[in-house]
């Protein structure tokens, strides 16, 4: 079991509110319409996960995943949320960044709220989120973390040009 698996019950709790305030930041850049794909990396409980267009979402942690599945009405298995008229609009799947089960540039947008510090291979990750993306990205990190050069460094490396936008506890690098 994870550390996010342990704290699972109590995510919510301790972070929704950061999380929905650096979401809405993020709402300012982007505004994906309903026929477009955006990916969460690192999804967490969901809260990230608020668009209204296709919307998949991953994170490693099971407990994290079950409490968002919980949240829309899905089963336990389940990956998908399906509306009235058939069409699939969120997909939920167990996956690390570092390995994500997408084919290339299959999102329009790809964001990572405060995840991107705990990629087992930050490189790695931000390789695989280029990857997966067309070309509009929204990725945080704590600003307190102790690897903040090395992951600004890797983003530069991956990326290119970074719009930074620092919040409270976290900086939000736009590519777009």
């Amino acid at each position: 079991m994870n550390y996010y698996d342990e704290i699972a019950s109590g995510y919510d709790e301790l972070h929704s509110d950061e999380q929905l305030k650096k979401l809405a930041i993020i709402k300012k850049y982007f505004s994906p319409n309903r026929e477009e794909k955006l990916l969460d990396v690192g999804c967490g409980t969901g809260v990230s996960s608020s668009w209204d267009c296709q919307v998949y979402a991953v994170d490693p942690s099971d407990g994290l995943l079950d409490i968002f599945r919980s949240r829309v009405g899905l089963e336990k298995d389940s990956d998908g949320k399906i509306l009235n008229d058939g069409e699939v609009v969120l997909h939920i799947k167990q996956a690390s960044a570092e390995k994500l089960p997408f084919s290339d540039t299959f999102f329009d947008y790809v964001i990572s709220l405060t995840a991107i510090q705990n990629f087992d291979d930050i490189g790695k990750g931000l390789r695989e989120i280029k990857r997966v993306g067309k070309n509009k990205f929204a990725l945080s990190f704590l600003k307190r973390s102790s690897r903040k050069d090395e992951i600004l460094d890797l983003m530069k490396n991956v990326f290119g040009n970074l719009k930074i936008v620092e919040e409270e506890k976290d900086i939000i690098v736009i590519i777009d």
